[in-house]
C-alpha cells in the first residue's frame, strides 16, 4: 500500500511542480508520507521541496561565447594582443584589439599527450629551439605552458593532420609563423579551447 501512496504523491508532485518524475520522486522520498491515509484517498498535503537542477552547458550557451563567423572565435579573443586557437576549427589566430592579424593551420597533441585547453601567457620565446626531450627542431617556439609551445613543425608540413605533437601546438606555415613570432612579445595572452 505504501508504494501506491508514494505513486499517488509522486504524480501529484509532478503535476504541482511541473518537473521530471526523477526530480519529483527525489523530493517525494525526502518528504514523510502519512501512514493512516486510505489507498484511494488524495495524496497527503506535504509541501514539496524545491529541487534545482544543475546548469548544464548547452550548444546555445557555448555559442553565446563565440563571435559569429567561420573561425568560431571566443569572445575573449577580441581584446588586447592574443593568440587564439580553436581545436575544432584547427586554426591559430593572431588578434590585436579585435582585429585579425594572421590565421594559420594548427595541429595539436596526440590523445596520450594532449595540448591543454585554457588561458595562458607566452613566458619564453626561442627562435631556433631544439627539444631537449625529443631532440626535434622547434623553430619560432613560443612557450605558454610548461614545455608546451606554439612552433613550426616540418612533420606537420610533410604529413599534415596524419601526425600529432607531444602536446605542443604545431604550425606548418613557417613564413607566417615567423611574421607572428616577430610581433608577439613575452607576456602575450594565449587561449586554447574547443568550440
Amino acid at each position: 500500500m505504501s508504494i501506491l501512496r508514494k505513486l499517488g504523491a509522486t504524480t501529484t508532485a509532478v503535476a504541482m511542480l511541473g518537473v521530471g518524475v526523477l526530480t519529483a520522486a527525489t523530493a517525494d522520498a525526502a518528504a514523510p508520507v502519512a501512514q493512516a491515509a486510505p489507498v484511494l484517498a488524495a495524496a497527503p498535503k506535504v509541501a514539496p521541496k524545491a529541487v534545482v537542477a544543475p546548469k548544464v552547458a548547452t550548444k546555445s550557451t557555448a555559442a553565446s561565447t563565440l563571435v559569429p563567423g567561420k573561425l568560431r572565435l571566443d569572445k575573449r579573443c577580441m581584446t588586447g594582443r592574443i593568440l587564439c586557437s580553436n581545436k575544432k576549427t584547427r586554426k591559430l589566430v593572431f588578434m590585436v584589439n579585435g582585429k585579425l592579424q594572421a590565421v594559420v593551420d594548427a595541429r595539436y597533441g596526440a590523445p596520450r599527450t594532449p595540448t591543454r585547453n585554457g588561458s595562458f601567457k607566452v613566458y619564453r620565446k626561442s627562435k631556433n629551439h631544439v627539444s631537449s626531450l625529443y631532440k626535434s627542431p622547434m623553430p619560432y617556439a613560443m612557450f605558454f605552458s610548461g614545455g608546451e609551445a606554439i612552433h613550426y613543425s616540418a612533420d606537420f608540413r610533410a604529413r599534415g593532420y596524419n601526425g600529432a605533437s607531444h602536446g605542443c601546438l604545431n604550425v606548418r606555415d613557417k613564413a607566417k609563423l615567423a611574421w607572428i613570432f616577430a610581433r608577439v612579445p613575452v607576456g602575450t595572452k594565449v587561449l586554447i579551447y574547443s568550440a
